[in-house]
Parts: structure tokens; C-alpha cells; sequence
């Protein structure tokens, strides 16, 4: 980059007055937050964001250095908000991915869900493939619960995003279902959370390859824990 459109120092200055500017403002609104979803805090998570993204720049175009730090989110921010100021109605939008990790662990907590179901001597076969353990799982559990045990169900948690929208009024029964996220408006979201593993930049904790020698299998442990859930299902078997 040309001397003539480098930041000045006085402009890489600035940027850094106003990312601590920023910085105690979101502090304040912390402070203050009405509850866990306080738009205020939000906001200023935003602001915050936008004056380090704008100091990290100025910093590397005049002195090729960058921030320690990284705050995620600025290249997808919201529009601004034009929805009612008094929203008569909310909609919560989420969305929750996961991979499934360990299917014959998700298999055998669908094999106690249908053994349950079926205990009149029905036979049930649901549990004997992934997609049907799958909708016994979601079919027996909160979506909420999956989520914070998703471990012992031998999936593995992806992207997650939550939209809080505003609307003038409660849609009619049954109106959205066949298509529940069309009709979200990216300019009615009062608030947005999002959890991705593009955030997370934790270094490998294994460096010393004689570590990894010394360190317990996972692996094995996972295989001594299934085995711990399986042999009650095969007594119980047994016992049908």
C-alpha cells in the first residue's frame, strides 16, 4: 500500500479512543441489563465490534500490526432495525445442527425410548436405523434438553443461531408451519445469537507428541460407557 493512502497516525489513534469508547459502553450496558436478552446490551456488542474491526484496519494499514483480539459477527450484521417500536408479538426463529457421532449410542437410547412405548408386546423397529432413532429422539425430548445433552446421545453440536422477531400481530394457527422460517425479516430482528466453531480459536491444548502417548484414549472411554448403557438393554431383552 502507497504511502498516500495510508491511515495517519492521528486517524489510528482515533480508532483506538473509540474502540475504548465502545469498550466501556458495552461494560455499562452489561452492567444494566435488564435480562438475558436486554437489546441494549446487544447494540452495544455491535458498536463494540464495529470500532475494533475498524481500529484492527488502520492499525495494519499504517503499521502492518494487528489486535490480539477478534469479535465475531461484523461481516453479518443486521440491517437496522425498522420493525414497531412496541411490537404487539415475538417470534423466536432457531436453528440447532448437529452430527451424529456415535450412531450405535444414539441407537441405544432409541431402543429404551421404543422398549418404553412398546412395552404392550408391540413390536417396534424404529430404533434399528439412524433416521428412526433419530425421530424417537426428537419425539421423546425437548429440543432444549437435546441440546444440553447432546453428548449421551452420541451427537455432536454444529452452527446454532437464535432470531428474536418482531410482529405486528400473532400469526393465524397453522399459518407459517409449512414454511417456518420464510417469512423472516431480516429488518423486524430485534436480537440475534449465533454460535459457530469459526469463532473459536483455541489452540491445540496436545502439543508434545509424548503427551498424546500418555493421554487416555476418548475413544475408549466412550466404548466403556456404551457398553455400561447397552448391558441393561440386552437384559431387558431378556426379560420381554
Amino acid at each position: 500500500m502507497s504511502d498516500a493512502v495510508q491511515p495517519t497516525a492521528a486517524e489510528v489513534r482515533a480508532a483506538a479512543e473509540a474502540v475504548k469508547t465502545a469498550l466501556d459502553r458495552h461494560l455499562a450496558a452489561v452492567e444494566r441489563r435488564s435480562g438475558e436478552d436486554d437489546p441494549a446490551v446487544y447494540e452495544a456488542f455491535n458498536e463494540l465490534a464495529a470500532a475494533a474491526e475498524v481500529y484492527d484496519e488502520l492499525l495494519y494499514d499504517r503499521y502492518d500490526e494487528v489486535t490480539p483480539f477478534e469479535i465475531p459477527g461484523t461481516e453479518d450484521a443486521l440491517p437496522p432495525y425498522t420493525g414497531p417500536e412496541e411490537p404487539s408479538a415475538v417470534s423466536v426463529l432457531i436453528r440447532r445442527d448437529y452430527s451424529v457421532v456415535e450412531p450405535q449410542r444414539l441407537r441405544a437410547h432409541a431402543e429404551r425410548i421404543e422398549a418404553a412405548d412398546y412395552d404392550d408386546g408391540a413390536d417396534g423397529d424404529a430404533s434399528g436405523t439412524v433416521h428412526g432413532a433419530l425421530g424417537l429422539l426428537f419425539g421423546e425430548f425437548e429440543p432444549d434438553e437435546i441440546a444440553s445433552r447432546h453428548k449421551e446421545f452420541g451427537l455432536e453440536e454444529g452452527d446454532s443461531t437464535l432470531w428474536v422477531t418482531a410482529s405486528d400481530e400473532q400469526a393465524d394457527p397453522g399459518e407459517w408451519l409449512e414454511a417456518p422460517f420464510e417469512g423472516a425479516d431480516p429488518q423486524r430482528v430485534i436480537c440475534r445469537f449465533d454460535v459457530s466453531t469459526v469463532f473459536d480459536d483455541d489452540p491445540d491444548d496436545v502439543d508434545d507428541p509424548d503427551d498424546v502417548d500418555e493421554a487416555e484414549d476418548p475413544d475408549e472411554d466412550a466404548d466403556d460407557d456404551l457398553e455400561d448403557e447397552i448391558e441393561p438393554l440386552e437384559a431387558d431383552a431378556d426379560r420381554r
